[in-house]
């Protein structure tokens, strides 16, 4: 009669599982490192686009109601967006938003030391507030406002030029940037490299 060996029972000891999940959680802490960079990136791209729409929405609904829609930035990362309504026979400012947007989390209205003014040149605000239109630092005092023909202007009707920009803080090439050209209410984005401007 022949007699058949038994194998002893296979499988992982204790030290080799321990040793494959320390590698599983190196590679890991490795990819996450490398990716930074680029979710940061996707971070401000996504603010960006959030910026571009938010005040394309307002100068839409300016144009399509025939009636001012006057833009708010605040907080250092929100937009809010704010009928005009006539009370008797004046128009005035609603007095709570129909529209506020916090941007992408991480993100907020800021420039960087080093970074030049975008190609439209209208203006980088001094203090790092990321907001500058007709050359003033967070934007007239009278307001800012698309018109129901498009234009955007200060809240005494006279078009004005600007520019929002945006980014995490530290990271130049997060470096982000909305004009708006007053005359026509046209928005353009811009992409920052730490040196320089590209457009979208």
């Amino acid at each position: 009669m022949r007699l058949t060996e038994r194998n002893p029972a296979s499988g992982f000891t204790f030290i080799e599982l321990l040793v494959v999940i320390g590698m599983i959680f190196i590679v890991s802490g490795m990819a996450m490192f490398q990716l930074q960079p680029a979710w940061q990136q996707s971070q401000s791209n996504a603010a960006m686009d959030q910026v571009k729409s938010t005040l394309r929405q307002a100068r839409e609904t300016a144009i399509a109601q025939r009636r001012t829609i006057a833009v708010q930035f605040s907080g250092g990362n929100t937009i809010s967006l704010y009928q005009f309504v006539v009370v008797g026979v004046t128009s005035t400012i609603a007095g709570t938003p129909f529209l506020t947007i916090p941007i992408q989390k991480n993100v907020k209205f800021m420039t960087f030391a080093a970074m030049p003014d975008t190609p439209d040149a209208f203006g980088v605000p001094g203090g790092g507030g990321g907001i500058m239109f007709a050359s003033v630092v967070n934007g007239p005092p009278s307001g800012m406002q698309f018109q129901s023909d498009g234009t955007f202007t200060d809240g005494t009707g006279i078009p004005i030029n600007g520019t929002v920009f945006l980014g995490v803080a530290n990271i130049p090439a997060t470096a982000r940037a909305v004009a708006v050209l007053g005359n026509t209410g046209r928005i353009r984005g811009y992409y920052g490299t730490g040196k320089g401007w590209f457009q979208q």
